[in-house]
């Protein structure tokens, strides 16, 4: 292989001396990334301009394939929510919990097949699998028309859920292979977005069907069939245009595919190696981090669950009608969006994504509260508290990111994503059953779950702060005992001008020079515990 420096992103005149020097030949379980590059050999460096153009090319084919994988799968999962006032209760004639298990089912379907998830991400090709996946789940919903009993919308909601499964692991995984750490943050806030999206379009979608009268059909089988074919068709388009990995990507030049690569050895994180790693199940198994991910995700999606399948049915509860409550949940939308995408800034920009996650659930707290406080009368305070509440979308996406980007080695990576996930659908499977249609107007016991739930997802944001930066303390200390510099730059996090600056701080950091026949283990599948170069992001 090129024993090049690696790229920084600058032009060669200004380039600096990498933070390791040597790259490892690449091994049986190396990466397909390592093992690509060794083909293709040749000069691996390139310029800022080069870097720039490649990365332009990758947000415009495929970030907008995300977004919309992202929306069908927000869209068709909401449906729910969006025909429960128009009479589903009644058509479907169910009864006591009926409902709300309905809303449960599609997070147990996602939760019993994780595992699986995990396994066929790591194992085949990655936008195959988001295409089948979409294909699957459109399909189950289109069916889902024809269900106008308790029993037969359970089985359908659980194939829906199932198919699901895939696509959240899946977008977790692209933004991993295709962006480096830095610009992670903010294309996962960019997908997530869809959730608020998906609030307006499937609201003014749900209004206008509403009003549809057929004789033959119930309005909820109408919305079901709709957004069902919409998403089979969507499919199609993401089977011919969605790259499975940058080295496959059809779309880039042999050169393009080299830059795509090259430029996220700074991650240390891997791209793709489709082998199954035992030792990195036992790692993930064993690491706190694992844990402080699950109880993170599981403590915001059980007041999320709840709100998703209630939320219109809490609107209407403050007075509204029907169709008022369908069009009171645009700006619901329209404030996830901007949470969402001011959440991944501000995490960003601040590189706090701990304090940025406890700031979100204060404010969803707060307008908990009014929601509990505020008199029935005062419909538009009420309105204010729920829209407030709404403001916990933000704190998923920063989760999902948080996770991915302080993890590396390719099946720990699936691993991670994959318990994330369980913790997700377990929260979700949860919050529907705080609530319950007898609770109606005030829905009393399901508020004050999510007040206390609120609290204590800005401690355990806090709690991961603290114990990433331990972390990072112990790489620190091990580098030195390696003979290298504890202080080392991480360029996956800097932007390009402010990495020479850097560069030059690390040269002059008291302590042994670097060993210049360290190992860059970028794309050696090492996972971010057994790699001491590998920096946590807090």
């Amino acid at each position: 292989m090129s024993d090049k420096q690696p790229p920084t992103g600058l032009e060669p005149a200004d380039a600096i001396t990498p933070a390791v020097e040597t790259r490892a030949e690449p091994t049986p379980t190396a990466e397909k990334a390592a093992q690509f590059l060794a083909k293709v050999g040749g000069d691996h460096t390139f310029t800022a301009e080069e870097e720039a153009k490649v990365l332009r090319r990758i947000d415009l084919r495929v970030l907008p394939l995300l977004l919309g994988a992202y929306f069908f799968q927000q869209l068709d999962k909401s449906s729910l929510s969006y025909v429960s006032i128009f009479g589903l209760v009644e058509d479907a004639n169910l009864v006591g919990q009926q409902y709300s298990w309905l809303g449960s089912i599609l997070y147990f379907a996602q939760l019993v097949m994780q595992p699986a998830a995990a396994l066929v991400l790591v194992k085949l090709p990655t936008g195959k699998v988001i295409a089948g996946a979409i294909f699957l789940w459109g399909s189950s919903l289109a069916i889902m028309a024809a269900c106008t009993d308790f029993p037969s919308l359970l089985g359908l909601r659980f194939c829906l859920g199932a198919f699901e499964s895939m696509i959240a692991p899946s977008c977790i995984a692209v933004t991993q292979m295709w962006w480096r750490r830095g610009e992670q943050t903010g294309r996962a806030a960019a997908w997530n977005a869809m959730n608020g999206v998906t609030a307006i379009v499937g609201s003014l979608f749900t209004y206008g069907l509403g009003h549809i009268k057929s004789d033959t059909l119930y309005s909820y089988q109408t919305i079901f069939m709709l957004c069902g074919l919409l998403t089979v068709v969507y499919s199609i388009i993401v089977l011919i245009f969605m790259p499975d990995s940058p080295m496959e990507a059809k779309f880039l030049s042999e050169r393009e595919k080299v830059i795509a690569v090259e430029r996220l050895r700074a991650n240390q994180m891997g791209v793709v190696s489709r082998d199954w790693r035992w030792d990195h199940v036992w790692e993930a198994a064993f690491d706190v981090k694992t844990y402080l991910w699950f109880l993170l995700i599981l403590t915001i999606s059980i007041p999320s669950g709840g709100i998703s399948t209630f939320g219109s049915l809490i609107i209407k509860s403050f007075g509204y009608t029907n169709f008022d409550a369908i069009l009171f949940n645009l700006p619901f939308g329209a404030v996830q969006v901007v949470v969402i995408l001011g959440g991944g800034w501000l995490a960003t920009r601040f590189k706090t994504r701990g304090l940025v996650i406890a700031g979100i659930a204060t404010i969803a707290a707060i307008g908990t509260i009014l929601m509990l406080t505020v008199p029935r009368e005062q419909k538009g305070a009420l309105l204010f508290g729920y829209y407030l509440v709404s403001c916990l979308a933000g704190i998923t996406p920063l989760v999902y990111s948080w996770q991915g980007i302080n993890t590396a080695g390719d099946t720990k990576k699936k691993v991670n994503s994959g318990v994330v996930l369980v913790g997700m659908c377990t929260g979700n499977i949860i919050g529907p059953q705080l609530y319950s249609i007898n609770q109606a107007p005030e829905y009393r016991p399901g508020l004050i779950a999510n007040l206390v739930l609120f609290i204590l997802v800005g401690i355990l944001a806090i709690v991961v702060d603290v114990y990433l930066y331990w972390l990072n303390k112990q790489h620190a200390k091990k580098r030195e005992e390696l003979g290298k510099n504890a202080r080392i730059v991480d360029e996956s996090m800097l932007r390009k001008d402010e990495v020479q600056e850097s560069k030059a701080l690390e040269l002059e950091d008291v302590g042994a020079e670097r060993d210049r026949n360290a190992v860059d283990k970028g794309f050696l599948d090492t996972t971010d515990l057994k790699n001491e170069d590998f920096i946590y992001v807090y």
